[in-house]
């Protein structure tokens, strides 16, 4: 285990709840996106209201309110989106994060102590629009949490160096039409070296570089510890 992962897993033992506190994580559900799910076969998943009446089925067959997942996941998502399937350049379907899916306006919550690195709105259809990465120390190493696909107040008030405490509340989720096309959520990842990034980072990787993404930006639920016994 890196650094990084066993800083992230010895930080807490208790499941850290990214989402309005007073939403209880057992009503938090997996949810599988993936271009295996062979549920999805006859579904446009990339119409975000196709996609959210899927999602909405999940919830309710599960009885539960947020439905969470995604990291490493292969998906049909993007198929429809050019930045992600350009001939030109290897095809991007391989998600680097988890994704939080629930209401739009729902409260984002600190997951660990830090402070605002950059901030964007990535307004381009099918990136994270408003997008806010905070910087984070643990056991002396440093390292980027990214929350993407926020209402656009979100950006409101921010500056560089802003602290945040645990359990601070962040920001609210946008619309589909603030988060570019896509069912409301929150886009967490874990980000070793931002590779002079601001304000964005790729959330989704072709293949070939799943080696190094895999690394950089290390399973979210290693820090979130959701559906561990």
């Amino acid at each position: 285990m890196n650094t990084l992962l066993q800083a992230l897993e010895t930080y807490t033992i208790k499941t850290i709840c990214i989402l309005d506190a007073t939403i209880s994580p057992d009503v938090y559900v997996p949810l599988d996106l993936s271009k295996s799910n062979e549920d999805l076969i006859d579904i446009d998943i990339t119409d975000h209201a196709v996609c959210q009446d899927y999602i909405d089925d999940v919830l309710k067959s599960k009885q539960g309110i947020i439905a969470y997942g995604g990291y490493l996941e292969q998906r049909n998502l993007y198929n429809d989106k050019e930045g992600f399937t350009s001939t030109s350049k290897p095809v991007r379907n391989i998600h680097l994060g988890i994704d939080f899916w629930c209401d739009a306006c729902t409260k984002v919550i600190v997951p660990l102590n830090g402070k605002v690195h950059s901030f964007k709105n990535n307004n381009t259809i099918g990136d994270y629009g408003p997008t806010i990465i905070l910087e984070h120390v643990l056991n002396d190493i440093t390292f980027y949490t990214l929350y993407g696909h926020l209402a656009i107040n979100s950006l409101s008030g921010l500056y560089v160096g802003k602290i945040f405490k645990a359990g601070d509340v962040l920001a609210t989720l946008g619309t589909p039409d603030i988060n570019v096309n896509y069912a409301p959520h929150l886009h967490f990842q874990i980000i070793h070296d931002l590779e002079s990034n601001e304000g964005d980072y790729p959330g989704v990787c072709a293949e070939g570089q799943l080696s190094f993404y895999k690394e950089n930006c290390p399973d979210p639920n290693v820090l979130l510890k959701l559906g561990v016994v």
